[in-house]
This record gives structure tokens, C-alpha cells and sequence, in this order.
């Protein structure tokens, strides 16, 4: 197999379309074609299923897929090592993150970064929370952010961050809107707003509510915490929130207010592989993400 082949099976998998995939890798679709052929015939197995102009991978196909993803990410990582280790300020950091760390934490971190090592790079991925922990464990990338922090496993290492409270955010004109605590019981009649089944933080707050001995009244959902926030300011219900993603983002048609009885929190924080070693710009990233929260942690005391 040549590494060539590989690469043009990978796109062609991605895009489940060979002309969409000869265009990206500018190329002919002849040629892609071509490669497509001699490496299944190497393999002597079919790849793909054809069905006019798209593709589909085959079982054995998204079975190899797997693999060699695995493999080229491995191969990618080596000649990134070897670059970075003679200029580790100018490399490349492949980090993950879900969607509730999108709009203020790492965009932080990563302004606060550059203004020390200007010419790093960053490849960034937006994922579900079990994605994040399963493609830092296959090695699509070698860290994510997350929260809340996962327990260690054989394969995955952790690092907490910070610690952050849990906000309930109301309508303004609601009645509870003008007091500065809210104990989360008295919000068990209210109709709530929240993420879809498969997100963690919704799990987190069922569970807040079922510890209390309610289960809460879901009237709506949204996709993501801007779609949250946009069903409470037009008065379809309550929240809560981890109260980062309310800084610089709170509408005026909505007000948050602390949480007590029980006081509900989250971790935040970084996991990374046991299997395999951050490269260099990604560790100086790490280190400095700890002793970053670390200073703004001292600073909130």
C-alpha cells in the first residue's frame, strides 16, 4: 500500500463521493479512481458499495477505515514531532471541546496563548461529550477540554481546571426573576428547557432535580446553549446553565440567578491519552491551560 492510495481512500470515505474527493484533493477523478482500484485489489476485498456517483464503505471497509486512521494519525504525529522539536512555539494543537466551552473558555485560553507564542496553530473540533473521550482515547486527537471532567480509565488521564457553578436562568418578567438566590426546588412546577437526550449537562441537571425528589417538566428543547438561552428570553421556560457560558452573553430579556439548596456545580478540565506522549507545542498548551485557570481561579478568590 502506498501512502498516496491510503490518503485518497480516507477522503474518498470521508466525502462518500469520488468526484467530491478528487476536487478537495485536486486531482483527477480518474485518478483517484484508479488508486481506489489497486488498493482494493491489493487488499482483495471491496472498499466501497457504488451506487451511481456516491459511495458507501462496505462493513470490511469502515473496518479499515478504523485502522488506518488510527495509523495515519500516528504517522502525521511523528513528522509533527520531529518538526516541533526543533520550534516548538510555531507547532500545531489538535484540541476538542463541547459546545458549552465553545463561546468564552477556550477562545480564552487560546487568545491568552497566542499573545505568548504568536505563531502556534490550532486545529480545533467540536464534539459530543462521549466523542471527545473516545477520540482522545483512538487518537484523533491528542486533548480535549470537557466537562465535566471524566473519571481517569486505563486509557484516558485527567486534569481538573476550575470548578464552576450552575446558574439558574429565568425570563425577566418571571416572578422569582427578582431575587438574588433561587433554591432549585421552587422550580419544580416550572416548565424547563433543555439540551437533547445524549448530552451530558442535561443529565446534570435531571439528576439535580431527581436528588430533590422531582423529575422536571420538559417543554422544550434546544440543539445548543444559544437555542437554550433564545427559549428562555421568549419566556417558554426555565434553565440552568454553567455560568461560563453566560459571560458576555447574558440577553437582556433574561436574568441569572444563583442556585442554593443545592448549590450545583461542574469540573472543567483537560484529558489526554496514557498511550501516547502530547507533542511539544501541546504540552507547552497544557501546561500553560493549568497555570492559567490556575491564576484566574486565585484572582475570583
Amino acid at each position: 500500500m502506498e501512502i498516496r492510495q491510503i490518503r485518497y481512500f480516507m477522503e474518498v470515505a470521508t466525502r462518500e463521493h469520488v468526484t467530491e474527493a478528487a476536487n478537495a484533493l485536486h486531482v483527477a477523478q480518474s485518478a483517484v479512481s484508479r488508486q481506489i482500484f489497486s488498493l482494493e485489489n491489493e487488499l482483495g476485498v471491496d472498499l466501497f458499495i457504488r451506487e451511481g456517483r456516491r459511495v458507501r464503505l462496505t462493513p470490511i471497509g469502515k473496518i479499515f477505515l478504523d485502522r488506518i486512521s488510527h495509523g495515519m494519525n500516528v504517522m502525521d504525529d511523528a513528522k509533527r514531532e520531529v518538526s516541533e522539536y526543533l520550534d516548538p512555539e510555531k507547532g500545531t494543537i489538535r484540541i476538542a471541546f463541547p459546545i458549552s466551552l465553545a463561546a468564552y473558555t477556550l477562545p480564552t485560553a487560546i487568545s491568552s496563548f497566542r499573545m505568548q507564542y504568536p505563531e502556534a496553530k490550532f486545529q480545533l473540533k467540536q464534539a459530543l461529550y462521549d466523542d471527545l473521550i473516545g477520540g482522545v482515547a483512538k487518537g484523533d486527537f491528542n486533548m480535549a477540554l470537557i466537562g465535566p471532567v471524566p473519571p481517569d480509565t486505563k486509557r484516558i488521564q485527567r486534569k481538573i481546571l476550575f470548578t464552576e457553578n450552575v446558574v439558574a436562568l429565568l425570563p425577566i418578567h418571571h416572578s422569582l426573576a427578582d431575587r438574588s438566590t433561587i433554591r432549585l426546588r421552587e422550580l419544580k412546577d416550572e416548565p424547563f428547557v433543555l439540551l437533547p437526550e445524549g448530552f451530558v449537562f442535561r443529565d446534570i441537571v435531571i439528576k439535580a432535580c431527581t436528588d430533590l425528589g422531582f423529575h422536571p417538566n420538559v417543554a422544550f428543547e434546544g440543539d445548543d446553549i444559544d437555542a437554550l438561552k433564545g427559549l428562555v428570553s421568549a419566556g417558554l421556560g426555565v434553565t440552568l446553565m454553567p455560568e461560563v457560558t453566560l459571560v458576555d452573553s447574558l440577553s437582556r430579556s433574561t436574568v441569572k440567578i444563583p442556585l442554593v439548596e443545592p448549590n450545583v456545580t461542574r469540573t472543567v478540565g483537560v484529558i489526554t491519552s496514557k498511550e501516547r506522549v502530547l507533542l511539544p507545542t501541546e504540552q507547552l498548551f497544557y501546561e500553560f491551560l493549568q497555570d492559567f485557570f490556575s491564576r484566574l481561579s486565585h484572582f475570583k478568590e
